[in-house]
């Protein structure tokens, strides 16, 4: 078996796109914390029984599978996935990040947990935030007079001062709070009294049934400026210099159990007398309260935290609520007193998760009415409307999670989590059927009660200072940095911050006041950090992986970009590491929906490269044309199209990328010079890539018949092919 002959791109292609769809209904484990672009978990177990199973994947992927003595690394375990698949399949695992935030994860979601003992001690302390701060979340129901009833979100818009009349102006950029796709009818915020209205038709919102004004859907606040309606001033914002925004309660989203059975639509309000007195009583306790837990750190400078400076955040203490603050720092001091430390820890990445819906970052969803995490798009996004969740989470009367961001709901997806590492799962897909396929054999652990202990290694590390005994790995299986703006380290220490207070005594990782490291393999601007950067970083842990790798071993990865430069980068790490590249497959791993690609062009699909010190080819992926190029790109299409989905532009640009930087590598292998300047590799490399002529124009007639009916029309494009002297086949 090997992955470049048995790797099924059809089958895992498409259980792939299914589980991106609704990851955590496939894979819960990543319910335990959150980490950025993870790929699917079906797509490594494919990659890993094709390499070590036996037999067809179709038969092997639904069976139980037990690998016992083979070792496999993740040089960039992140969020942790080829780790745990691993795992879960019998290997032993070794992991190394130089995040801090990915060991602590991956170590959470490998090791063992009584989870019905965290389950008592997580009520309990549910319990007794709810009897401390609970009255901080709630409210009166003013439709049915109803007292007491909980809060579900709390809407806060950002406010200044006008410079010519000194009046308050709340920066709306709309005036739209809910669309009538989950409630009865739209809700338009009245811009003179602030009522809320229900609307039927929002291109005639018609008046405001309190103060009789009339409706509008555009707010004052667009691109920096925002018109006053006293005076007509035109004021600019952000205001940097003026400190941390100030932000102003419009709105409550909450939920009335006793009215809920004959209530149609959600329930909204305009905050009322009391509503706000809760919010004065939350200040007056936080200038009175010790708050040991709540980090005093400065938002260092960033790609990503500049946004954060330019809107007038120094600290992170500032992205928070004064309720949100004294709610977080109540919540660490009953984490800090948890006996066991294994609970303890737990709990201590619950917190650390929780912070993503817990601050004054997070936006309200107008259509599907729910709060968005901080993380959403992968940055810091400061809007101009704020979603404040409840702290403490609404359960209803059937044990269910009402809303989200609360600690019942992270407490919940957390233990879903750690089930299914005692019982992991499979979904088959029949027609329209979805079955839950259980794996009796498998699980995810370091140690079970009857069973052969696991060896797990995981570090805070880069894997260049890592020793590791030569030919002592039997495969590396990675996901490695994406070369572009997602900076992880800077999102990281929003939640790192915070979980050094309660860990950095358990885990020297946490020493250190940042999560952030000078030797991250990301482009970032603010630290000067370019391609050379990637690909000398990638190109060491590439080397250090292969003197570890058994003869003939595999390191499989992914990648995609929406440029061509980061292929060079891969193909030089894979060419100083002395590898050749059998094969690139196609496998989509992201979900085209996410927030923070949609619409942008980027491709789903990821290409795996499989390389080996020797070895040859995959089958049929040999080309010397571009008309050779666009036959093997037809097949690859029409795997993709059997698994249910149509390849877009994004896509296809990336499929090709990978092919190309296939084929420069085995051009360029038997007299490649690792000592030259990186920067001349590069150039090398670029130069091999495109020896076959204009690639781009390939891409181009690919992305033309993307809407074709058949894959087959490829065939009948000028393709630019070589004449047969200059071909080089692979």
């Amino acid at each position: 078996m090997s992955i470049e002959n048995d790797f099924d791109v059809s089958l895992v292609a498409s259980l792939a796109l299914k589980e991106k769809q609704i990851q955590q209904n496939y894979r819960p484990i990543i319910a335990v914390h959150k980490w950025f672009a993870r790929r699917p978990g079906t797509l490594f177990r494919g990659l890993l029984l094709s390499e070590f199973g036996d037999g067809p994947l179709k038969d092997s992927y639904f069976e139980a599978n037990d690998f016992p003595g083979r070792v496999v690394a993740d040089p960039f375990m992140g969020g942790g996935t080829p780790l745990v698949e691993a795992n879960r399949v019998g290997c032993d695992v070794m992991g190394f990040d130089i995040n801090p935030m990915a060991a602590w994860i991956v170590r959470e979601e490998i090791e063992h947990l009584d989870v019905d003992a965290y389950r008592v001690v997580a009520s309990r302390m549910v319990a007794t935030l709810e009897s401390e701060v609970g009255g901080l979340y709630r409210t009166k129901c003013p439709r049915y007079g109803d007292a007491d009833v909980p809060v579900k979100y709390f809407l806060w818009v950002k406010s200044i001062d006008c410079i010519g009349c000194d009046h308050p102006i709340d920066l709306f950029p709309g005036y739209l709070l809910a669309t009538d796709s989950r409630h009865a009818a739209n809700v338009l915020v009245c811009p003179d009294c602030g009522e809320l209205n229900e609307v039927a038709d929002l291109k005639n919102p018609g008046h405001c049934a309190a103060c009789h004004a009339e409706l509008a859907i555009d707010g004052p606040a667009k691109r920096g400026r925002c018109l006053c309606r006293r005076c007509g001033e035109v004021n600019l914002y952000p205001q940097p210099e003026l400190g941390r925004p100030r932000h102003r309660l419009f709105a409550i989203e909450y939920y009335n159990p006793r009215q809920r059975g004959h209530h149609d639509g959600r329930f909204f309000k305009k905050p009322d007398e009391k509503d706000l007195e809760r919010i004065a009583w939350a200040a007056d306790r936080l200038r009175e309260s010790t708050l040991n837990f709540v980090p005093d750190q400065e938002i260092l400078p960033g790609d990503e935290t500049n946004r954060l400076h330019r809107w007038g955040y120094r600290f992170y203490r500032e992205l928070f609520s004064d309720r949100q603050l004294i709610g977080l720092n109540l919540s660490c001091r009953l984490i800090a007193t948890t006996p066991d430390e294994r609970i303890r820890r737990a709990l201590a990445t619950n917190l650390s998760d929780l912070l993503r819906y817990q601050n004054m970052l997070c936006r309200y969803d107008t259509t599907s009415l729910k709060s968005l995490d901080i993380f959403s798009v992968h940055g810091f996004p400061v809007g101009l409307v704020q979603c404040e969740s409840n702290l403490i989470g609404i359960v209803n009367g059937k044990g269910v999670n009402v809303g989200s961001g609360g600690w019942t709901n992270v407490v919940e997806k957390y233990a879903k989590a750690k089930r299914y590492c005692n019982a992991p799962f499979e979904v088959r897909t029949q027609g329209r059927r979805k079955t839950r396929v259980t794996i009796p054999g498998e699980w995810i652990g370091e140690r079970r009660t009857g069973a052969r202990p696991r060896s797990v290694t995981l570090r805070c590390a880069s894997s260049t200072a890592i020793e590791l005994a030569p030919a002592s790995l039997d495969a590396v299986f990675t996901d490695p940095p994406y070369y572009g703006n997602v900076q992880y380290g800077e999102l990281m220490d929003f939640c790192y911050v915070w979980l050094r207070g309660l860990a950095g005594a358990e885990s020297d990782d946490f020493k250190r006041p940042s999560s952030r490291s000078p030797d991250e393999l990301t482009g970032n601007a603010t630290e000067s950090r370019g391609i050379e950067h990637f690909t000398d970083g990638l190109s060491s842990v590439y080397q250090a992986m292969a003197r570890a790798l058994k003869p003939g071993s595999p390191l499989a990865f992914t990648f995609h970009h929406n440029r061509f430069e980061p292929y060079h980068a891969v193909g030089v790490a894979i060419l100083d590491a002395g590898l050749a590249c059998l094969a690139t497959l196609p496998c989509p791993a992201e979900m085209g929906g996410s927030i923070h690609i949609h619409g942008t062009g980027s491709s789903i699909v990821d290409t795996i490269f499989v390389c080996r010190d020797h070895g040859e080819p995959r089958r049929g992926q040999a080309f010397a044309s571009l008309a050779q190029l666009a036959e093997l790109m037809e097949g690859e299409v029409a795997l993709l199209r059997v698994a249910g989905m149509t390849p877009t532009a994004g896509d296809l640009r990336c499929m090709v990328y990978g092919h190309l930087a296939r084929r420069a590598i085995h051009i360029l292998r038997p007299n490649w010079n690792p000592s030259k300047p990186t920067s001349s590799r590069l150039a090398r490399f670029a130069e091999a890539a495109l020896e076959l002529g204009d690639g781009l124009g390939l891409i181009e007639c690919l992305i033309a018949n993307t809407t074709a009916k058949s894959a087959n029309r490829l065939l009948q494009l000028p393709l630019f092919p070589l004449d047969d002297h200059d071909a080089v086949s692979i």
